[in-house]
């Protein structure tokens, strides 16, 4: 596949339409993510005096993290599904799905984390925003807990097995700090 900035929308669409294991739920929250943070970008940009001058640039970089992050993504399930395939009887298949599920969980967990600062910002530019800019801004914070919530759940399903693990844990404040993002901004 092509990477994922070059690939036209509706492509990418039918790519995740298809059954097959990529691209799946993650990549699909890192473009989600990336195009919360593209509108927050845009709302930012058009409310130039209302925000903080370093808005635009915040935005971007969580923009093009995210897309990064979705293009990881794509290959960082594989070797769990290569675990998965060993037979039951195999005396390194527990330790391999074990190493291969936390290395998958890495990529949601960071996509997580940049929806939850993605949020933040479109409630700080949201705020600011006059009426004709905030929809988009508030649209983003949507989108952006959305994503966020969507890879949490991709690590706490990943991770399942392990009580009380930072990772998860991890993930579910980025979950708490989208939510809490996400209201700030409609309110």
């Amino acid at each position: 596949m092509t990477g994922l900035a070059e690939l036209p929308l509706g492509r990418f669409l039918e790519e995740v339409a298809e059954a097959k294991p990529a691209p799946g739920g993650g990549t699909s929250a890192g473009c989600a993510c990336a195009l919360a943070a593209a509108l927050v970008e845009m709302a930012a940009r058009l409310a130039q005096g209302e925000i903080s001058v370093d808005g635009p640039a915040r935005a971007s970089g969580l923009r093009q993290r995210a897309l990064e992050l979705a293009e990881r993504e794509l290959s960082s399930y594989e070797p769990v599904l290569a675990a998965l395939r060993l037979p039951r009887d195999d005396p390194s298949r527990e330790q391999r799905l074990e190493r291969t599920l936390t290395a998958a969980s890495e990529p949601p967990l960071a996509i997580a984390e940049a929806a939850a600062e993605t949020a933040v910002l479109a409630a700080q530019v949201a705020r600011a925003s006059s009426p004709s800019v905030r929809g988009d801004a508030l649209t983003g914070a949507v989108l952006a807990e959305a994503a966020c919530a969507a890879a949490a759940a991709l690590v706490e399903i990943n991770l399942s097995q392990r009580a009380g693990d930072p990772t998860v844990d991890r993930a579910r404040a980025a979950r708490r700090r989208a939510s809490e993002a996400r209201a700030r901004a409609l309110a």
